[in-house]
């Protein structure tokens, strides 16, 4: 017997020599969001915005669904200030961590008068 299987799963079943085994999947909008369409050719043109090195974008019709493409930037065409600037950026930050010493004078014998027994 074939247990009651929802509109959003599909359901394989395999015969072996002995038993009956169930493989369920289950199919939503959330298992094609998370991974990209596998696909060798798309069937139209997607508007896509070019950004250039020098900030300047263009519109353009690509054949991938993507949102903004951008160009790299050639390091040779810039002055040595702005290529030591560039790389400089490029480096990850160091981050300086600051630790302050807290001055722990609370005394709990100041509040016993507060705490009431039932």
């Amino acid at each position: 017997m074939i247990p009651s299987v929802s509109p959003m799963t599909t359901l394989v079943a395999r015969r072996s020599a002995t038993s009956v085994t169930l493989l369920c999947r289950s199919l939503s909008s959330n298992t094609a969001a998370v991974v990209k369409i596998h696909r060798s050719v798309y069937a139209r043109r997607y508007p896509t915005m070019v950004v250039l090195p020098d900030g300047a974008t263009i519109n353009v019709n690509y054949h991938e669904p993507r949102r903004i493409i951008k160009l790299p930037l050639d390091l040779s065409l810039l002055s040595e200030a702005e290529r030591k600037a560039r790389l400089e950026k490029r480096k990850p930050k160091q981050v300086i961590q600051v630790e302050d010493e807290v001055e722990d004078n609370f005394n709990a014998r100041k509040y016993v008068n507060f705490i009431r027994k039932k």
